[in-house]
């Protein structure tokens, strides 16, 4: 005899897909907190495309790695022009 159900309720298959839906709602609550607690994962970091920007789009881009037009090096604020570049 079942405490609070009888026992024919506990061998029914109506228990039995009830019991199956517990079990795999748990596992997969689980699943959740445990990839919630792991970092956060970038797929595209993974793949390297073509579309990425040649020019930097920050506020404060390094001055090391800006390129105009035509590939070359733009003058920083800091570096002055040579004889062979002429100001625009």
């Amino acid at each position: 005899m079942g405490i609070l159900f009888p026992e024919s309720i506990l061998h029914s298959d109506l228990f039995a897909v009830l019991a199956a839906f517990v079990a795999i709602n748990t596992v997969m609550y689980g699943a959740l907190a445990v990839a919630k607690m792991l970092p956060k994962v970038y797929p595209g970091d993974w793949i390297t495309s073509r579309n990425r920007r040649i020019e930097t789009r920050s506020i404060n881009p390094d001055p090391s790695r800006r390129v105009g037009r035509g590939g070359r090096r733009r003058r920083s604020a800091t570096t002055p022009w040579t004889s062979s570049e002429t100001p625009r």
